[in-house]
């Protein structure tokens, strides 16, 4: 390319490394005399030197792993669907149930929110929330729990995001955090703040909640 041909006489070397490998490699120039010391010295820096190796495909095996849970979660079918009022749809029954984590949040929540981009740490954070309230819950509880309310937290959007002193919306978190408040109020009472809770709870009493 015209750009780099004043570069062309040069000659460069490209090493592409994991962080783990790079984090070694800086290390290993830190450590002086590597040839000619002791062998108690020599033995623990291949002891060090295989702990780098160990850690590097631990992570590589770690990160294959949560790609396949999370392929696997994507491809679960369900055994029936249900359409919601006001055309949102939902999940019935997973076949493959279990103690919800965050692969299974994720499956069911994207249901509900196809177009929301769902980050990996809120998504990881926020079911960690749920299941510090709730440790024995399933995804068939959480999708149960959201089918049961989605609805009436739906319209509850509409009209929060209509009134003219507030700008601010509800993203799928918050509706989910109305949702389990609705299912359960006493249980999940910590998932609103007092504020939110006392506008839904008004809002509820208005509308036959």
């Amino acid at each position: 390319m015209p750009e780099y041909k004043a570069f062309v006489g040069f000659n460069f070397e490209i090493q592409i490394r994991t962080i783990i490998q790079d984090s070694w490699s800086v290390l290993d120039h830190k450590i002086k005399y590597k040839k000619s010391i002791p062998n108690f010295l020599r033995r623990r820096i291949n002891t060090l030197a295989a702990l780098f190796e160990l850690a590097d495909r631990e992570f590589k095996e770690i990160r294959l792993a949560t790609e396949a849970e999370i392929e696997k979660a994507k491809s679960e079918e369900t055994e029936d669907s249900h359409t919601l009022p006001e055309g949102q749809v939902g999940p019935t029954k997973l076949l493959k149930n279990g103690r919800l984590n965050a692969f299974g949040f994720l499956k069911i929540a994207k249901h509900f929110f196809k177009d929301y981009e769902f980050e990996d740490f809120k998504v990881d954070g926020f079911t960690e929330e749920i299941v510090a309230i709730e440790p024995e819950i399933t995804r068939t509880d959480f999708n149960e729990y959201m089918k049961a309310t989605i609805s009436k937290v739906k319209q509850y959007q509409i009209y929060f995001e209509s009134q003219g002193e507030s700008k601010e919306s509800l993203n799928p978190f918050t509706i989910i955090r109305h949702c389990l408040y609705l299912n359960d109020k006493e249980k999940y009472s910590s998932f609103l703040t007092n504020v939110s809770k006392e506008a839904f709870d008004k809002w509820l009493s208005e509308n036959d909640g």
